[in-house]
């Protein structure tokens, strides 16, 4: 477990009762512990399967989740656009789009995976990694190779995607259903 999830954990067991509230005082005094007694230490109840089980989710559906919340981004795949002007849906692409990039910009630390500028003279060193660049024109034999950047590319130095805390049966749910009552 993390430091911080043992820091949460320590924080709310001291919240919610006194005596591990001491344990933790006189842990964090470097004072001695108390032993732990085997015999009431078996006698702790033990969560059911159920109960410490939390429900999984897939971060795919997470991330599409918030795209559709915040950007309405399923919305505008999944709408049939042979009734729309292009101006129509350029101007609903547009908030859309606005929305996507803030939600990206939360979840992911993007950064180019390259600092060279686009168009700038590149070398590209032998046994590159593929997912790192992709060669593109005449390419023949190992390299190195030397080229013009045609695109800097992407890569997330940090993932912030939230935990899913919803039940097991909304677990796949991208959007709930909307009710006016």
């Amino acid at each position: 477990m993390s430091r911080i999830g043992v820091a949460f954990r320590a924080f709310f067991a001291a919240l919610g009762n006194a005596e591990k509230a001491r344990q933790i005082k006189a842990a964090l005094a470097g004072g001695a512990l108390p032993k732990i007694d085997a015999a009431a230490k078996t006698q702790l109840p033990t969560p059911s399967r159920a109960e410490s089980e939390k429900p999984a989710r897939s971060e795919a559906i997470t991330l599409l989740a918030a795209l559709q919340r915040e950007a309405r981004l399923v919305d505008l795949v999944q709408q049939p656009l042979g009734q729309f002007s292009d101006e129509q849906i350029g101007a609903a692409a547009r908030s859309v789009l606005t929305g996507c990039a803030a939600v990206i910009t939360r979840f992911f630390d993007l950064q180019p995976v390259t600092s060279s500028e686009e168009g700038a003279s590149v070398d590209v060193p032998v046994g590159y990694d593929p997912n790192r660049f992709k060669l593109a024109g005449a390419v023949s034999g190992v390299g190195p190779f030397h080229g013009h950047l045609v695109h800097h590319g992407w890569r997330a130095t940090a993932v912030k995607l939230p935990t899913w805390n919803g039940s097991k049966d909304a677990a796949l749910v991208i959007s709930p259903a909307e009710v006016e009552v």
